[in-house]
């Protein structure tokens, strides 16, 4: 039984197994927590799968998970399917409508260089099961990466943010039952290529104010979080630097983002949820040596660069970071703890 919890430790669930809820989210229902994300249990070099279904979560705690199985199992059959273990499944997200009441997921299905693809799925339950609505299309015509899914509280209306593949942040507004957007967006921090472009989006809302969290595009590599604020979903977000300022190496902790959890009932606590794709890394190993921060810093210098060849990771063992957020006025600011407790964040 866990009490406590502690960054970047391996983190077992019930059964003493690995956790495998990576690039996940938290979602309170009932008094009970659900922590969904991809299953990595199978994703070990030269084994040929990326992502082995998205497995689910309970807690009552936060401390504490018991494993609910596979709520989106994989295609095995089909090699075509985008629920088949060698397609590259990434980010899950699920939201409820408050309108149909069906639960909504989109996956990330990462193709050939920039084709970066869309599979949309819904359930009457949380837990499934879910069934194919939409796949293999591009919104707004953009190949789309990384992304977050948005209810408003209040009027029930979806957002959807997303990186425009190596190129800028997305904010399009949802069709009314969540498996589409309606064509109206917005643009945010445009850059020229990676590590610039910004992916990972986690969105929070907090005292009025919009935040997105991102990541610098270095595949697998930790690099440097930033935080923007706005007053409206489509902005303009202004960038008010890196959340992690205790990260000398500029790799927020060897991590990415990958959601902010409001708490329900502990006062003004923000949850920062990030994984640590690469713990066989040191701090020094991440910032300095990863392949990303040499081919881009030649790029950038201007000299001509091949292809960058990418080893293959053993996400199998990838960790979890998850650190609560403080408030210096209106800026975010993530501070590393080894050990910390739900009940001992002060209210800020």
């Amino acid at each position: 039984m866990y009490d406590s919890i502690r960054p970047g430790q391996i983190w077992l669930d019930t059964n003493g197994n690995r956790i495998h809820a990576h690039a996940g989210s938290l979602l309170h229902e009932n008094g009970t927590y659900y922590w969904y994300g991809e299953n990595k249990e199978h994703s070990k070099p030269g084994d040929n799968v990326w992502t082995w279904g998205i497995r689910c979560y309970s807690s009552t705690d936060l401390y504490n998970w018991t494993d609910l199985g596979l709520v989106i199992p994989p295609d095995l059959d089909d090699p075509e399917s985008p629920l088949h273990p060698s397609q590259l499944i990434d980010r899950p997200h699920i939201v409820r409508n408050p309108r149909t009441g069906k639960y909504v997921c989109w996956l990330k299905i990462m193709g050939e260089g920039d084709q970066q693809l869309c599979t949309v799925l819904t359930a009457d339950s949380l837990l499934g099961p879910y069934e194919i609505v939409r796949t293999g299309f591009s919104p707004l015509g953009m190949f789309a990466g990384d992304f977050d899914l948005v209810v408003d509280p209040v009027d029930g209306k979806g957002y959807y943010y997303f990186e425009r593949v190596h190129s800028e942040m997305i904010c399009a507004d949802l069709t009314d039952d969540f498996t589409d957007v309606t064509g109206y967006y917005s643009t945010h921090f445009p850059q020229p290529h990676p590590p610039l472009v910004r992916e990972a989006p986690a969105y929070f809302r907090r005292k009025g104010k919009h935040y997105l969290i991102t990541s610098g595009t270095t595949w697998y590599y930790p690099n440097p979080s930033e935080v923007a604020v706005a007053d409206t979903y489509h902005g303009p977000y202004t960038v008010i630097g890196n959340p992690h300022p205790q990260a000398d190496t500029r790799t927020s902790y060897r991590s990415q983002i990958s959601s902010v959890f409001k708490h329900p009932t502990q006062e003004d606590l923000y949850i920062a949820l990030a994984d640590r794709w690469l713990p066989q890394l040191s701090e020094e190993e991440s910032d300095r040596d990863g392949p990303f921060h040499e081919h881009y810093s030649a790029k950038e210098a201007g000299r001509s660069v091949a292809p960058m060849p990418l080893p293959e990771p053993d996400t199998s063992v990838a960790d979890y970071v998850w650190l609560p957020i403080r408030f210096d006025g209106e800026t975010p600011v993530i501070e590393w703890q080894d050990e910390w407790r739900i009940e001992d964040v002060e209210p800020q």
